[in-house]
């Protein structure tokens, strides 16, 4: 692959040796029951992607090549009923404790946080007291805890990585940032905050993301080598989030794929995801949004941009599947990768955001050095996305994308992989963010502490890993949802939903979920006494876990403009006081000025 990929020809991929050792790996640290000795505790790796469906992912049927995603996807256990939340921090705060979001104190994100909600209980935009992490947990019990990547979880004292169980961490205090530069993308943050241990840091010269994110990871694993401590190894990469970019040798692997438009490309997945089991042969594909526009309505100079940025959204995850490679080789190089769990994700759904379109970004980005040329697209000095109508190609057949309760913004991958983990197997069965923090405690056999802190609400899915169980909750149990106002809650295979405008309208709506994945008949009507009992059932949620009600009106699109208005403002103060003053001075002058003939007429007695 050109360059770019030539700089690692020295380190060789050994999948066929990660093939046999998973395949081999029928052991486990239970294994003294059979008369064989015990293993050590496993080693964990957690990959998180950003803003990634649940297509996406070529195991899923997604268009990107993913060979090493999907060799643990073949090696280990897919998820297709797997729930995440509608926005990145409080996903991450769910994914790393276990606990409702509500409940660590990350309800939603700063750039949405209404200022109603700013001194609500959970809503503090960073860990509370008694909220422990999975680091946390597994340092106490002997764990080396290492990450890099996105952190978003806070940046003050006391609210980085180490300050909530990691030994070492580099990692992007902000909901993204560029991936070859170390600025911002948009115009709320003044910096991109990147941070080393809990102290500023600045990025190397030929940064790229996904690289750089698994180079330091190794880098921290190499520094203790030799030591007998299993470890935690989380990286939170930056792909696929805004602004979506690769190298040109990834991009240009999907010229021409994404030509027909966005329309044809959910009628596409829709498909495949009937041929593979995601969703029932005869379930309904999901309506695009109301606002979206026609892929023919556009010039062909738009199409030609738009297909480029779909190209590039791909060639950003086979990018980040290669570099997944070089850590799963390094890790089969030092004869650790037979005893590695591993679990690979998304914190949401696609993103529906396009700067192209948002007024006042076309300054912003000439300010900032970016721009939107379609031969660079993608490469240093750009900023693009996929826009609405892609991210609701991309979640299809589900409904929406990011930012909504809705299938298309919560519905993603998940994939567990290692030593115990059946190969080749598809479970359909509901699972959920807060189950991933007690599957991995079950793994590393170390018992959930129910006097420490705030208590884990997530169930372990190890059971149904092993076959022991076909459900992980059980049907009759209510499991609710909230950031921003998008609500859900699940019962007994149906799903109660509510989502805020632009894309949602703050109607309940009642869906039976096995038999329409894609939402599309609202069964409130037809069922009122189900509608009415999982009315209740949320209302129940939101009173125990502490729901703000969003204030009227509210869109997450205005917040978000709102809040960048008064972050700049915070950042800039002395410069807008200084222009205000500027801008008097210089019209009294001008009124001075425009009133002298009428002085001088009067002084002569004219």
């Amino acid at each position: 692959m050109g360059q770019y990929v030539g700089r690692w020809l020295g380190r060789t991929f050994r999948m066929s040796a990660f093939g046999m050792a998973f395949a081999a790996a029928g052991v486990s640290a239970a294994g003294a029951a059979t008369g064989e000795p015990a293993r050590p505790s496993p080693n964990i790796v957690v990959l998180l992607v950003d803003d990634a469906g649940l297509m996406d992912f070529e195991p899923f049927g997604g268009e990107a090549r993913m060979p090493n995603i999907s060799r643990l996807a073949a090696q280990g256990t897919r998820f297709t009923g797997y729930h995440t939340s509608p926005l990145c921090a409080p996903s991450r705060a769910m994914l790393l404790t276990g606990v409702d979001n509500h409940r660590t104190g990350i309800a939603t994100i700063p750039e949405v946080l209404p200022a109603a909600h700013e001194a609500a209980p959970g809503y503090s935009m960073s860990f509370e007291p008694g909220v422990e992490t999975l680091a946390d947990r597994l340092r106490r019990a002997g764990y080396r805890t290492l990450m890099t990547g996105k952190w978003h979880l806070g940046s003050d004292e006391g609210e980085l990585p180490n300050d909530h169980g990691f030994d070492r961490s580099f990692i992007l205090d902000a909901s993204g940032a560029d991936n070859w530069e170390q600025k911002p993308y948009m115009p709320y943050y003044a910096t991109a905050p990147w941070f080393e241990d809990g102290k500023p840091a600045t990025l190397p010269e030929d940064f790229y993301s996904s690289e750089f994110l698994v180079d330091q990871m190794i880098a921290y694993l190499d520094e203790d080598r030799d030591s007998e401590k299993p470890f935690l190894a989380y990286v939170a990469f930056q792909a696929i989030h805004i602004p979506v970019q690769a190298p040109r040798e990834f991009t240009d692997n999907y010229a021409g794929v994404y030509d027909e438009g966005w329309h044809k490309l959910r009628e596409a997945r829709w498909q495949r995801a009937k041929e593979m089991g995601l969703i029932p042969s005869d379930a309904a594909l999901a309506p695009m949004p109301a606002a979206a526009r026609d892929w023919e309505s556009l010039t062909a100079q738009e199409r030609t941009f738009y297909a480029r940025a779909m190209s590039v959204n791909a060639g950003m995850l086979e990018a980040m599947d290669f570099h997944i490679g070089r850590l799963m080789s390094y890790l089969d190089e030092r004869g650790e990768l037979e005893n590695t769990i591993f679990v690979v994700t998304s914190d949401n759904g696609p993103e529906p955001s396009d700067p192209a379109i948002m007024p006042g970004m076309g300054l912003w980005m000439a300010m900032n050095g970016y721009n939107t040329d379609i031969e660079t697209l993608g490469e240093k000095g750009s900023l693009v996305s996929i826009g609405r109508e892609w991210a609701s190609a991309a979640a299809a057949p589900h409904n929406l994308f990011k930012f909504y309760a809705t299938e298309g913004g919560i519905r993603v991958p998940l994939i567990v992989a290692g030593e115990g983990v059946p190969a080749g197997q598809t479970i359909p069965s509901l699972s959920f963010v807060t189950d991933i923090t007690p599957t991995l405690l079950d793994y590393a056999g170390v018992e959930i502490e129910t006097d420490a802190g705030e208590p884990i609400t997530g169930r372990s899915l190890r059971p149904v890993i092993a076959g022991r169980a076909t459900e992980t909750h059980a049907p009759d149990t209510r499991v609710g949802m909230e950031v921003a106002g998008n609500s859900a809650l699940f019962k007994s295979g149906y799903k109660l939903t509510r989502n805020t405008p632009p894309n949602g309208d703050n109607i309940w709506r009642l869906y039976d979920l096995a038999r329409d994945p894609g939402e599309t008949t609202d069964l409130k009507e037809r069922e009122p006494e189900r509608f009415a009992e999982m009315i209740a059932d949320y209302d129940a949620y939101a009173a125990r876990y502490g729901v703000q009600a969003m204030p009227e009106n509210f869109s997450y699109v205005r917040q978000i403009a709102l809040n960048s208005v008064k972050k700049i403002a915070a950042a800039n103060w002395p410069y807008i006081l200084g222009m205000f003053l500027i801008v008097i001075l210089v019209l009294g002058l001008c009124g001075w000025y425009a009133a002298e003939p009428d002085r001088l007429r009067h002084a002569r007695g004219g």
